[in-house]
């Protein structure tokens, strides 16, 4: 893991894959604050109320060579200021506290949202989509939400696509092929509909990028493309608030590196979409 920013995304990452043992050892070292380089392995099992070798067998699980390779990164993560941008809201925290608070989870969620991204993927995805026949973009309940903007902000340079948020609608995925382009938005990965949609629009031969948190979920499995994108859980929020922000983000920047796939079209076509709407703005 080469940048210090990208440690707690991807130890988040995995977690899902951790059995209940090794999710509670995960969870108490993530907790402690004051590991440092150079705590020894011995004081880290105790802590954790299990035997050295799961300590090492959780830290090789979780994506690191080792116990000395865990420790370190997370000294260097927890040396960041990132890393202390996020921090639980509190049933006594005042207004002012509330919304510095959420303010600073979605600014780590951005930060290292960054810090993760495949920007090989990126790229490829920018491609499909400015030279897909159709575009298809699936996703259910907020992942919807930001399929719709994403979806809106193409539409003003010209690039169309189709926004499916209902699990019949989806049949949209038999009539793909080589030609097309999905987006699938599901921060869990595992969404069922949004899965069989994928499935079918891949064995059609469409090319599939998904937009998630976690990519070794069943749907990052499946496709051509992972764009991830990552929030620290919120007991209050979820993950899946902070998560949002950063997808948003995420695909803003989509938007802007398709528009550079042929620059003057679209200024051209959002030049046109502007026109259009500003009638319907009152002086």
């Amino acid at each position: 893991m080469g940048d210090p920013k990208a440690v707690g995304a991807q130890i988040r990452m995995k977690l899902p894959s951790l059995t209940p043992i090794e999710y509670k050892v995960a969870s108490h070292i993530l907790a402690r604050k004051d590991l440092g380089a150079a705590m020894p392995l011995r004081d880290v099992a105790i802590g954790s109320g299990v035997s050295e070798a799961m300590v090492v067998k959780v830290a090789k699980k979780l994506g690191f060579a080792g116990f000395r390779a865990f420790r370190q990164g997370l000294a260097d993560y927890y040396r960041l200021d990132t890393a202390a941008l996020h921090s639980e809201i509190l049933s006594g925290d005042t207004s002012a506290m509330i919304v510095q608070k959420v303010s600073r989870t979605a600014m780590q969620a951005l930060e290292e949202t960054f810090a993760i991204l495949d920007l090989a993927a990126f790229d490829r995805a920018a491609r499909f989509l400015h030279s897909a026949r159709q575009r298809d973009f699936y996703g259910l309940g907020g992942s919807a939400q930001i399929a719709r903007d994403v979806a809106h902000k193409f539409l003003r340079i010209g690039i169309r696509s189709n926004v499916y948020d209902d699990a019949h609608m989806m049949m949209s995925a038999a009539l793909l092929g080589p030609q097309d382009t999905v987006i699938a938005f599901s921060h869990s990965g595992r969404t069922a509909a949004v899965l069989d949609a994928v499935d079918l629009a891949g064995k059609n031969g469409a090319r599939i990028i998904v937009v998630t948190n976690y990519p070794d979920s069943p749907m990052a499995q499946m496709v051509d493309m992972v764009l991830r994108s990552t929030a620290q859980n919120n007991p209050l929020l979820g993950e899946n608030a902070a998560a949002r922000i950063a997808q948003l983000n995420l695909m803003d920047a989509l938007f802007v590196a398709v528009a550079q796939q042929d620059r003057a079209t679209a200024d051209a076509n959002l030049a046109r979409t502007m026109q259009a709407v500003q009638s319907k703005r009152r002086n």
